[in-house]
């Protein structure tokens, strides 16, 4: 017996390994990816100064954006409003157009938009026409915080959606796949149509806080015309519609079946199916899957993860409710639990597989996972889930134990099967023990032991509540790669008239959109620290007319300048330049590009 146990855990060891491989090379070599729209360009560019009023100012986005129930408009510098009409989106590109007698002064543009993952963007720019002052951006940009209840009410939603899925789904397909006697089950019916209307009630509210949501307005809004219509219009409005037709489809079709005590027909059970998948495909594609890279087959890797998610949790759940209760039924537990356990580990490893899929896509970068808040959820959730991977592998070695069967063996020229831990002293493993005997000493055997059975099952639905937590903020978090930026440290060489005169460090922290930290440090041609004669600094982005833009540095010591506030005005592939006048008569100049997302 051991050696028969140690084959299938050296398996999974080296299952775990290949995993934990893949994940780290994946993390390691990925390369920047785009996610969660950002600004990447503007016309009039930030901080522009322009001789005529143009016809219109025109943002570009990472990836498609929508109004929405944002907006997107041009204030004065005593912050009026200019009506030139109404903005409008196409994909990536949002226009705000201008009316033709725009005088001269400065103006300010401030935007809420929502990316096609369904997060809200917002920020300020300003420019001046002939001469004026420029507004400070500060002035009117938005505030990019939802507010405070609608932020707290949203990944709760999510959290009881996901946790009726998995009983609207999960239910049946114990009842279908592992044991046949559950649609006679009142509780497990109550279980089932109790999680189609959890689905329900949560899209329905998510619906209706998703407006508010995207305006960064309060619950009070929630109801408000403009506001539910611009939900409806847009696709995770439409996606959250679908799973309330789809839930409820899918409880009137297993209704009959329920009533009836037995399995659904062909035709119903063929009609569930499809609503089931319908359901799950509703859930995975809305979200991070739906923006960046290779949606489809992120939607795709998404849906397997919803959908294991909901036959494991929910085939669980059934099972603690339904057979693994205090008095169970000996057969029950001797039919159920082995068949169940079988279709767990198959979607505990379409878990991880597509679970470690989706952290490759969203994270992007070790630094990513670590410095971000996306990382740090997804690292506890890992963590989390580890604990239910753990208990769920106590309940297995249980039923291996309990109810296991173990393999054909050849006894004087006859094969014998025997349930594991079965018989008792002397055996049932002779050419005389009937099967019937052997499965009822082997059922009563399982129910003498169900209460540490029952415990680890409890700490698997207890932890993995807080999994589906977990799982709801992070769909409302913005992806580690886009939150993370590499810092910027790079060592030019300097060249004089009579060849190479030293060395520039630059630093760029965290080289993001907004203020940054800038540090310079000059060495001669031996090393040292040496102080020029002038020194300038400025930055440029030539793809889109922007800059050169002077970045005010001062002195922090022999050879070091910083700029604790250099701001990079949006997204771009920029150019850092220092120009140094090393004395009288000698002037050099080194440069490098970085990107910024």
């Amino acid at each position: 017996m051991r050696g028969r146990t140690r084959a299938p855990r050296r398996r999974v060891a080296a299952l775990l390994v290949l995993l934990a491989g893949w994940l780290g090379t994946a993390l390691v070599s990925a390369g920047p990816a785009a996610a969660h729209a950002t600004l990447i360009a503007t016309d009039p560019a930030e901080g522009a100064r322009l001789d005529a009023a143009p016809d219109e100012v025109t943002l570009q986005f990472s990836e498609g954006v929508s109004l929405g129930a944002g907006y997107a408009r041009v204030l004065t510098a005593g912050g009026d409003e200019v009506d030139g009409g109404e903005p409008s989106v196409e994909g990536q590109e949002l226009r705000i157009p201008l009316p033709g007698d725009l005088g001269d002064g400065g103006y300010l543009v401030t935007y809420r938009v929502v990316s096609a993952d369904s997060h809200p963007i917002s920020g300020a720019f300003s420019f001046v026409v002939g001469e004026g002052e420029l507004v400070p951006a500060g002035a009117g940009a938005a505030e990019d915080d939802a507010d405070p209840l609608v932020a707290a009410a949203l990944p709760a939603l999510r959290a009881l959606g996901f946790a009726g899925i998995a009983l609207a789904v999960g239910v049946p397909v114990l009842a279908l796949l592992c044991w046949p006697a559950a649609w006679a089950s009142p509780r497990l019916r109550r279980l089932a149509v109790g999680g189609a209307l959890a689905v329900v009630v949560t899209a329905v509210l998510t619906f209706l806080l998703q407006g508010p949501y995207a305006a960064g307005s309060g619950v009070g809004t929630a109801f408000t015309a403009s506001l539910l219509s611009a939900t409806a219009s847009s696709g995770t409005g439409w996606a959250l519609l679908a799973r309330i037709v789809l839930a409820l489809a899918l409880a009137a079709t297993l209704a009959p079946a329920w009533r009836s005590g037995s399995a659904p027909d062909r035709p119903a059970l063929a009609g569930a199916a499809v609503f089931a998948g319908g359901l799950v495909v509703a859930t995975a594609a809305t979200g991070h899957p739906v923006a960046g890279p290779w949606p489809l087959l992120a939607v795709v890797v998404a849906a397997v993860h919803v959908a294991a998610m909901a036959v494991w949790l929910g085939g669980l759940a059934a099972l603690l409710v339904g057979v693994v209760r205090p008095g169970p039924d000996a057969a029950a537990v001797a039919e159920a639990l082995p068949r169940f356990s079988r279709v767990a580990f198959a979607t505990v490893a379409a878990l991880v597989v597509s679970g470690i899929v989706q952290a490759v896509r969203e994270v992007g970068s070790p630094s990513a996972l670590l410095d971000s808040t996306y990382g740090g959820v997804l690292l506890a959730k890992v963590a989390v889930v580890l604990v239910v991977l753990g208990a769920a592998g106590v309940s297995r070695v249980w039923v291996q134990q309990r109810l296991g069967v173990r393999r054909t063996r050849a006894t004087s020229g006859h094969r014998v099967t025997a349930p594991a831990f079965a018989g008792p002293a002397g055996g049932l493993d002779d050419e005389d023990g009937s099967a019937a005997t052997r499965g009822r000493v082997q059922r009563e055997n399982a129910v003498d032991h169900l209460p540490s059975l029952r415990r680890s099952m409890l700490v698997e639905v207890a932890v993995a509540a807080v999994v589906l937590v977990l799982s709801g903020v992070l769909v409302g978090t913005p992806p580690a790669r886009s939150a993370v930026a590499e810092p910027v440290d790079v060592t030019l060489p300097l060249q004089g008239t009579g060849g190479e005169a030293g060395s520039v460090q630059l630093s760029v922290d965290p080289a993001q959109p907004g203020a940054n930290v800038l540090h310079v440090y000059l060495f001669d041609a031996d090393g040292r620290a040496t102080q020029p004669a002038g020194i300038e600094v400025s930055l440029t982005e030539e793809d889109q007319g922007i800059g050169p833009l002077d970045v005010e540095i001062a002195g922090a010591g022999p050879g070091h300048y910083t700029a604790d506030a250099m701001t990079i005005p949006g997204a771009g592939a920029w150019t850092l330049t220092v120009t140094l006048r090393l004395d009288e008569f000698t002037a050099t100049r080194a440069s490098t590009e970085f990107s910024v997302r």
